[in-house]
């Protein structure tokens, strides 16, 4: 009897009271009298604070400013969970004011890069130019395992045709070929246009889209350009011409990939860990700390600092308190 119990949910106690000589009793719990709290607000009261929301100064504020300001009155009626009860019980709880009410929308996909060259991301952003109004456009893919920039070029306009034939040319500098694969962008014009998805499907790449009108499915690549564009070498000025722009991205990217310590992948360069040297370099940081803990052990509190190789890395990871809708504003 126990492990039917268990299959419904029910302690075996709570079986023994409900069958009684045989038969099911009545379920007395919806009939048995419950007094009211003590503490419960009037109808008058409820009254006063649906009064007070409909005011036309309290109209378009939620119960979180409401109070605050009649406090600043000397008044208060009850707190703000009392009321948002009131007004859902009366069926005005509504979202107030003229901005946007919170959106459901669905998880973003989630992909696993457990090595370089499984998942890359990608996007364009502005370059400025020193005329007002004209800008220069970058293209630029990233791996997200290894944050190492596998490709990038600057051109005029945004076209699907450029970086169709950028995606070309970073398989080929990879040589990753024949192995999966997949880009992940936004939803914009050149990551959507025919000639991107014809050719990531003649390359056998797998495309991945961020959700519509959702600006932080795409991670990786929003925080290589913010990197981009706020250090020391960054022209506050714009760049005078194409050329200039091109010299000084390359430039960038050749820092980053081989100069830069990523914080992310525990302070080793992107290029080291796409070549899959961050494992020995990690390793030669962690045994030069042993032996200075070893030589001067009362100035160690704890272990030595983490010189574990960062992992598999996810792109969108599913949160767990996430029932699979989010909600975004």
């Amino acid at each position: 009897m126990s492990p039917a119990c268990a299959e419904a949910g029910i302690c075996l106690r709570t079986y023994r009271r409900w069958l009684q000589d045989g038969k099911v009793q009545v379920d007395h719990r919806p009939l048995c009298p419950r007094p009211e709290p003590a503490h419960k607000l009037t109808q008058e009261e409820c009254d006063v604070i649906l009064q007070v929301c409909n005011q036309p100064e309290y109209a378009g504020l939620p119960p979180t400013q409401i109070v605050p300001m009649l406090l600043d009155q000397g008044l208060y009626y009850a707190s703000e969970s009392s009321y948002y009860r009131v007004l859902r019980a009366a069926g005005q709880l509504n979202h107030r004011g003229r901005t946007q009410a919170p959106q459901k929308r669905h998880k973003p996909t989630s992909h696993t890069a457990e090595k370089a060259n499984e998942c890359w991301s990608w996007d364009i952003t502005y370059l400025p130019s020193q005329t007002k109004g004209s800008y220069y456009y970058l293209y630029l893919f990233e791996d997200i395992f290894s944050r190492k920039i596998v490709g990038q070029e600057v051109y005029e306009n945004e076209c699907g045709t450029l970086a169709s034939q950028l995606v070309q040319r970073c398989m080929l500098r990879e040589q990753c070929f024949n192995q999966p694969l997949v880009l992940h962008s936004d939803n914009g014009a050149p990551m959507k246009s025919l000639t991107m998805r014809a050719k990531l499907e003649e390359l056998g790449i797998a495309n991945s889209y961020s959700r519509p009108r959702v600006s932080n499915d795409n991670p990786f690549s929003e925080a290589l350009f913010r990197t981009l564009k706020y250090v020391d070498t960054w022209p506050a000025n714009g760049f005078a011409s194409l050329e200039e722009a091109r010299d000084w991205v390359q430039a960038f990217v050749d820092w980053y990939n081989h100069e830069h310590k990523h914080s992310k992948i525990n302070f080793v360069s992107p290029a080291e860990r796409h070549a899959g040297l961050d494992i020995a370099i990690l390793a030669h940081r962690k045994q030069v700390l042993e032996v200075a803990k070893h030589e001067n052990p009362q100035r160690w509190s704890g272990s030595v600092r983490n010189c574990d190789p960062v992992g598999a890395v996810t792109l969108n990871p599913d949160k767990p308190e996430n029932s699979g809708v989010e909600r975004v504003a």
